[in-house]
Order: structure tokens, then sequence, then C-alpha cells
């Protein structure tokens, strides 16, 4: 049975009260609070002595030490010595954020930086404040920032388990080796509702129901910061931030900061239960989101930051901003925002340089009393307040605390073995003709896929990196492959394995395991405008397509973070295993699909979906929806013995439209499955954090727009930098639509004469073009617009039957060059910058 098959009285309400809970309704009824938002009773409760401690230390607090509190920073924006002068409240690491810019950082380079802050924050010598600081960190699925840590499964994965009781046992560990390195406080868990699967943080999502997102939420705050009635933020656990607040999960289109159109009754049933139960377990942070409601930016939305999550639900932590989410406030930019402030938000997320300004005009807005000093003292108690609950006034330093440098904990074999159970009871067995799984051991089985043997494939966005591109398994110590898990597995029960990248073999086998499925992404750059698998570009099918051509039975291993349309894919195998984004313990799918020796059952499947499965790439589809037609409905899951009830023959003639779209090359990041590579001195670099230099050419993100959305190139002597695939793209559907290549781009300075501009492919066929005259005439530091139409590339010499670089720059002087966005477009050809038609 599934767990949470049963009709709750919140289920019933999306049901019956609200028709299908999918619709998009009318406008919100807001001010009819009372009868919507519930007096939550919440287990930690104002103790009148440290409330008289937090006023005593306000009421010495000057202004400016105020304002300090309520500014969180970035470690690549500030210094040790900023530290000391302005005594930050708070500040963080965004993703693909290490100390000293390294992303092999050790425990012991983030135990350094912690306790340099710390004591700089207590230094009172500059800003005359003894108040310690706070350090938060995305550990999303476990502490997924530093090298060698447990990774579990996504928090699809682990819906897909129906198992509070493995959750708040995965964030008990996580906040454990979050506590080795010194850190005191988790943006997690995401509570997000998903209710359009084309959003690219569907799989930070635990289901598309509430109930199981109000559960989880409550059994992963316990987790990481332990019991109220226990040890409550004790030695071993951290703050944890329960977000995005509110709605994210639901914006029209799963467009990521969209906006969110439900009812406010809507807002409650579906979006608002992972807050009821986070905050019933006694989450002391709620971070603010990015998303609108009805048109408001939750940012600057007093109603549900003041009205609603404060007063009426009683929360009395803090509310922080995300990665400048104040500045997309209407009349706010990155540095001036006094309307957030007003709104509720406590904590200014502000990476970048902009967090000097900010501060700077904050504190003048207070002193003009645009902001009143009554939510300025507001806000910095509720800061206090939970440093104080933290007991981070008394605990020691960072580098002194009892788990503090115990790096035999980051990547424990228990830890381990925990997050391997996870994945076991993640998997979903969607089907299985013929009893083909589980597998028996003895066999000669072939592995292959671009999933097979890739750690960071299969364990998605939100890993070391922040969009989990750039890795290799060396990058995961202690960690097992999907691939190594089945040849352990095999060579001790007698059989063999043969791992290939292309599906080719020495030996004919008895059966292939292909796995495949969605390259890493995160927040943006996973959005979609359908949800067919490799639209155009049916790379995966046609290995499949070419295995079954072959007499092999197939068994399929779909990576993804959502439900995909991929009745093709499904056609052509024998037996499809959705296994989401499994993390660094790829060895427990093996566990799964493989048999004991003697061909019994080794671990069964228990994993049963927590999302509806589309039936078409269109379609938007979630429990109780009055017209509920998937493909797959939630709750299915075979186990072993079940007969297969999915059809050999679905329908294929559903895909898109499969004309020629734009290729997107960089929107946000580098798309898979291209990497920015540096060339310089005859040798070359990957682009694998937020910083990257390699002889003549250093390369870093920065926001234009929103987070880490543009890449500054500086070249100081003769270099290159390019997108690279391993694999050649055919792009002369491209060159027949008219296809141009556009770049955004913005020079800084002076032009060299030179600037090529190419399109690479194999030895001795690539085409280049002189972009200078182009640069030369742009406004300096202004974002411009260029286009090359595809042809100039062939007239050049490039085969655009197999290009590996769709674009490459390369100068041999002195050039600084900004890119935020890079695609192929049809039909630009003839209005093209450079046109050589």
């Amino acid at each position: 049975m599934i767990k949470y098959a049963k009709l709750s009285l919140l289920s019933i309400s999306c049901a019956l009260a609200l028709t299908a809970c999918s619709e998009q309704p009318s406008s919100a009824n807001v001010g009819n609070t009372a009868a919507i938002w519930p007096q939550l009773k919440l287990p930690v409760r104002q103790d009148a002595i440290l409330e008289q401690r937090i006023s005593s230390l306000l009421a010495e607090m000057t202004l400016a030490q105020k304002i300090a509190q309520m500014i969180q920073p970035e470690i690549r924006d500030i210094s040790v010595a900023d530290m000391r002068q302005y005594g930050f409240g708070s500040y963080l690491n965004g993703g693909g954020a290490f100390p000293n810019d390294n992303k092999h950082a050790t425990p012991a380079d983030w135990i350094a930086l912690a306790e340099a802050m710390y004591q700089a924050s207590v230094d009172a010598s500059l800003d005359g404040s003894s108040i310690p600081t706070m350090w938060g960190t995305d550990a999303v699925h476990g502490h997924n920032n530093v090298i060698g840590a447990t990774l579990f499964p996504h928090n699809i994965g682990l819906g897909a388990a129906h198992n509070p009781a493995l959750i708040e046992q995965i964030a008990s560990i996580t906040a454990r080796e979050v506590m080795v390195t010194g850190i005191d406080w988790v943006f997690a868990p995401t509570v997000a509702v998903v209710r359009d699967d084309r959003w690219g943080r569907t799989y930070e999502s635990y289901s598309e129901d509430p109930d199981i997102v109000r559960d989880y939420a409550g059994a992963i705050v316990t987790g990481l910061q332990g019991a109220a009635d226990k040890d409550f933020l004790g030695a071993e656990r951290v703050i944890s931030t329960v977000k995005h607040f509110i709605g994210d999960g639901g914006t029209v289109n799963g467009d990521d900061q969209g906006d969110n159109i439900a009812s406010e009754q809507q807002l409650f049933s579906l979006h608002a239960q992972g807050y009821v139960g986070g905050l019933q377990a006694g989450a002391q942070s709620v971070m603010a989101s990015f998303n609108s409601w009805q048109g408001s930016k939750i940012h600057g939305d007093k109603y549900l930051l003041t009205d609603v999550l404060k007063n009426r639900m009683g929360f009395d932590g803090f509310v922080v901003g995300d990665w400048n989410g104040h500045g997309q406030i209407p009349g706010c930019t990155n540095d001036n925002c006094a309307e957030a402030a007003l709104a509720g938000l406590d904590i200014y997320m502000v990476p970048t340089p902009a967090w000097k300004p900010l501060y700077h005009n904050l504190l003048a807005q207070a002193e003009r009393g645009d902001i009143p000093l009554s939510r300025i003292d507001d806000a910095v108690r509720r800061i206090l307040r939970v440093k104080l609950r933290a007991g981070l006034f008394d605990k020691p330093s960072p580098a002194q605390r009892p788990l503090s440098g115990k790096t035999e904990l980051i990547g424990a074999a228990e830890h381990r073995a925990v997050a391997r159970q996870a994945v076991q009871q993640s998997l979903v067995l969607l089907k299985n003709n013929d009893g083909l799984l589980p597998l028996k051991p003895t066999q000669r089985i072939l592995v292959t896929g671009a999933g097979a043997d890739n750690i960071g494939m299969q364990s998605g966005g939100w890993t070391i990196s922040w969009q989990g591109t750039g890795n290799t398994n060396s990058d995961f110590p202690g960690g097992s492959s999907i691939y190594a898990g089945i040849a352990q597995a095999v060579n001790t029960a007698g059989g063999s394995t043969e791992l290939s990248s292309d599906g080719s073999y020495r030996e004919k086998p008895d059966v292939a395991i292909v796995v495949f499925g969605e390259q890493p992404y995160a927040e943006g750059n996973g959005d979609l405008d359908n949800v067919e698998y490799q639209r155009g570009n049916k790379t995966d099918l046609a290995l499949l397509q070419q295995l079954k051509a072959d007499g092999i039975k197939v068994v399929s291993l779909f990576i993804s973070g959502r439900p995909l349309w991929v009745n093709p894919e499904l056609n052509a195998s024998d037996a499809f295993v959705a296994i989401w984004l499994p993390g660094s313990e790829g060895a427990g799918v093996a566990d799964v699909i493989m048999a004991n020796t003697d061909g019994s059952v080794h671990t069964n499947f228990r994993g049963q979906l927590s999302f509806s499965w589309p039936a078409t790439p269109q379609q938007t589809v979630n429990r109780y929806d009055t017209d509920y037609q998937p493909l797959l409905p939630y709750g299915f899951g075979l186990r072993y013995g079940d007969a297969s009830t999915l059809s050999n023959n679905l329908n294929e003639q559903l895909a898109a439209n499969n004309s020629v779209a734009e290729l997107v090359l960089f929107e946000l990041a580098v798309k898979p499955p291209y990497q920015l590579i540096l060339h310089s001195d005859g040798t070359t670099k990957v682009m694998d954090s937020s910083v990257a230099q390699l002889g003549n050419i250093a390369v870093r993100t920065f926001d234009k727009t929103v987070q880490e959305d543009a890449r500054r190139l500086r070249f100081s002597g003769p270099a290159k930098v390019s997108l690279t695939s391993a694999f050649p793209a055919d792009l002369r559907a491209h060159q027949e639509a008219g296809s141009a290549l556009v770049i955004q781009l913005k020079r800084s300075g002076k032009v060299p004469d030179s600037v090529l501009l190419s399109m690479d492919c194999a030895d001795s066929c690539n085409g280049s073009v002189n972009i200078a005259p182009q640069l030369q005439a742009m406004a300096d530091e202004q974002w411009q617009t260029l286009s090359i139409d595809l042809t100039c590339f062939a007239k050049q010499g490039t085969d655009l039957a197999q290009v590996f670089s769709p674009i490459a720059i390369s100068t041999d002087a002195a050039l600084q060059l900004s890119l935020a966005d890079i695609r192929l477009v049809p039909h630009q050809a003839s209005t093209a910058s450079l046109s050589c038609q």
C-alpha cells in the first residue's frame, strides 16, 4: 500500500473545496487572514530571561552595529578585515564558492575560515561589537560543497521513499558533517510543492502532494536542529532554514522566480504546508522566495512576511532573503532597498560588492526615519534571539567545538551506509517485462550510457559547484558510480561486466544496462518549455535501439530531476527504472537491480512515485486534478513479482515540434554537454568553479541580471576560451534553417586588432572570423548583441557536421570581454551583424 494514499483532510480540501489544485485561480482574497492561516503551536517558546538579555544587548548597540547584523555578504566578496571592521551578523558561501576560491579546499581550510571570521566578528577593536557572526551554507543533499562529503539522493528521490524517519536520519548526518567544518547554519529544507515539472528546481521538491512535504519538513528540521524538547541546537546540530517562502513551486508555466497566481486558500493548502511542518518542529529561520504572488514580489510583501508568517503563524525567528532577491522589488536595486526591511525582511543576502553601498544606504535610511527604528530593532532582536537559542554567544569558537576538525566524519562509512539505504528506497521500477529484473550476477553484462560511470551526473546540481557541472569521479573520494556498484556485485558472483561509452562491446552480452538522463543543472538553468526528453537530439534513444537491434535485452536506468516524457525510451527498454539523482553512493542501485548469486531477490524495490508521470510532453498533471490522466499515477511503483503494466507500444507521435529550435549554449550557465575550457601555453583547463585561471587567461562568474549569469574573460596574452563537448554536434540543419550564433557581450577597455571567434570541429577543419572591428565599434562597458551567420564559419573551413566547440574566442593581446547569453537562433542569418550569404 502507498503510505500517503489515504485522503487526508488537507487532500480532501484540495480535491473538493478547491476543485482542482492545479487550476489557475481567481485573485486572492487578501485580508481574510484568520480564516485561512492557522495560529501554530510552536515548540520553542520565548524565554523571559533570554528576552531581557536581548533587550540589554539592543540598548548597548549603535545603529551601525544593528544594520551590520542585517547584512549577509558572501565569502568571495568580503575579507576577514571587512568582518572586523563591520561586524556582519552573518555571511554565506554560495554554490561554487570555497575558502581561498579553491574547489578542493580541505575541511581544515573551511575550519580556518570559520575561525578567522568568528574571531574578527567578536573583535570589538574597530566596530565596538563582540556579537558572534554565523556562517550559512547550502547543504541541501549532504554537505554538498565539501569534497569527500556524503551526498544523499536529491529531494525528489527521497520523496519516492515515503519515509520521514529516514529523512530525519539524513538531516542529522548532514548536521554532523557541517559541524565538522565549523559552520552554524544550513539553508534547508526546500519545501516547494511543485505543480509544473518544467520548473528546473523540481528535484529540490519532495512531492507534488503537500502531505509529504509537510511531514518531511518537520523531519528534516528535527534532524538538523534536534528535537525542541531534547537536544535542540546542541553541539551536533545546526540552525535550519525552511525555504522558499512562499509558492516557489507553483509559478505560472513553471518559470523560475516567476509569478504564483494561486488564491490565498490555495497558497495555504498547497504551498504553505512545508512551513506548517517545519515551524511546528521549531525551525528558526525562513528564507524569502524570489517568486511573486499575484504580481507582488515576496521579498517586498509585508502581508505575507509580517502579517501572515510572523504575526498570524507566530514565527519569532528571522527571515533571510535569497541571493539579492531584495533587488527584484520594483523600485529597488541590489544596493538600495528599504522596502524589503519595511516588508519584514530581517537579513539581506547581498553577495557581490553591493553589500557595501547597501549597508550605507540602509544606515542612512534608518537615520532619516525611512525605516523606523522599531523595525530595525525587531529585525535585530530576531537575529539575536536565534543566535542565543543556538548558543553562539556561549559555545566555543568554531575551531574549538566538539565536532570541529573530526574529518573522519566527513563521508564516514556509517554515513555512506545511510545514503546507500536512501538510494535503495528511492528507486522506482516503471517497467519490467518478463521479470527481467533482478539480473543474475553470473551473466555477461554490458554497462553503457553517459551516466554509467559518472558520479557528478548521478549527483545532479548543487554538488560541489552551484550547477553541479565540471566535476569528475576524482572529486568524489569514497563515493561509487553506478557502474562500480554493478561491477562489484557481478565480479563477486563470477559474472563479467564490460563498460562502454557508446554501446559497443567486445563480446555480445547477455543483457545491457544503459544509464542515461539529464545532465546536472540548478535553479533557472533547468527550466524547460516542455517535458520531452532530448527533444530533437535523441542520442540516448539511438543507443537503446542499437542494442535492441542486436538482440540484446535492455535495462534502462534513468537519471533525472523530474518525470519526463520518455515514451520512445520506454518502448525501447525491456526494463526501466527511475533512479532520480542518487548522489555519491551509486552502488545502492546495484543492491536493488542485481539478484543474489542464486537468482533470488537481494533488495526489493520500495520506491513509489511522489510525482505523476506525464502522458504527453505538454502535460501538466498533479494528484487530485479533476482531469487526472497521467501515463503513470502518483504512487506507482512495481515490486518484484508484479506484472509489468506499461504497453510496449506507447504513443511516440506526441513529440513536440521537431523543427529546428534554438540551441542554447550559455544561458545563466554553460549548458551541458558543453564545458567552458581555458587554453593557454599549449595546456587546457576546465572552469569548474566561480574563478579559473590558466596562463594568459582568467575567467570568473559575476552577476549581470541574476546570480552568476555572466562570465568575465581577461586575456593578458595569447590564449583562447571555448565551449566544448566531448562529442560532436551536427549543425547542418541550423545552417539550412539560416541560423546565426547570437552572443550578448560587453567590452571593457581597448580592443586589439585581432579577436578571433571560431567554430571548431576536428583537426584542420576550424573556421574563424575576426570580430575585432565589431567590438571596437561598440560603446565601452555596455552590453551589446553580436550575431554571426553560421555560413561564415562554413566558408572559413568549419565542418558543421562535427562541431565540438560551437564557440571559441582567442586573441594574442590584452583584452577584457564579458559574455552573458550565447545561442544558435534559426532564421537570423540574414540580419546578423556578420552576414556571409
